[in-house]
């Protein structure tokens, strides 16, 4: 993080408040990732069930790009500074690469699924931690999670067959 205050919210100790910083930009620049994978997808979905997937992604980005703003909000109020321009933020998860392009809805669900498989993994972490230091930052990423589960439910359920199973 390029600029700290030398305050927090009341009651967290300054080194507690940069601590908790440290985890959300992480969480920022994943937000501000998978807002930005989720409309790539959304431009370039083509084939059977476009609209349906084409149209469900709408919310998605929606309420992503809030959780950027909820996230960014949260590093200010604990006297941090956001840092959320291109080129000075990066978040690069070694399982998400993200290189479909126009494609099937399958192709996007799939690769979809499995992005937000890694943010939920890096989310659930940053609640560990943040739990230990400040329950209400662990109580905003907990409801952001439990709205990128859902989502992912929504990927896997496009991919299920009648059995089940996610075919690869």
């Amino acid at each position: 993080m390029a600029d700290t205050h030398p305050y927090t919210v009341p009651g967290l100790s300054l080194d507690k408040g940069q601590e908790i910083n440290a985890i959300l930009q992480d969480r920022l620049n994943s937000m501000n990732d998978l807002h930005l994978t989720l409309k790539h997808a959304h431009w370039n979905v083509v084939g059977r069930n476009f609209i349906g997937v084409h149209e469900m992604l709408d919310p998605q980005i929606d309420l992503v790009r809030g959780y950027a703003d909820e996230v960014a909000e949260r590093i200010a109020a604990l006297g941090g500074s956001p840092i959320g321009v291109p080129g000075r933020s990066e978040y690069v998860h070694s399982d998400d690469v993200y290189d479909v392009d126009r494609a099937s809805t399958q192709n996007h669900l799939q690769a979809l699924s499995k992005v937000y498989e890694a943010v939920i993994i890096d989310n659930r972490d940053a609640i560990s931690a943040t739990g230990k230091l400040d329950p209400m930052t662990e109580d905003m990423l907990v409801g952001q999670t439990r709205e990128l589960e859902k989502f992912q439910w929504f990927m896997r359920a496009h991919l299920e067959d009648a059995a089940g199973d996610i075919p690869s």
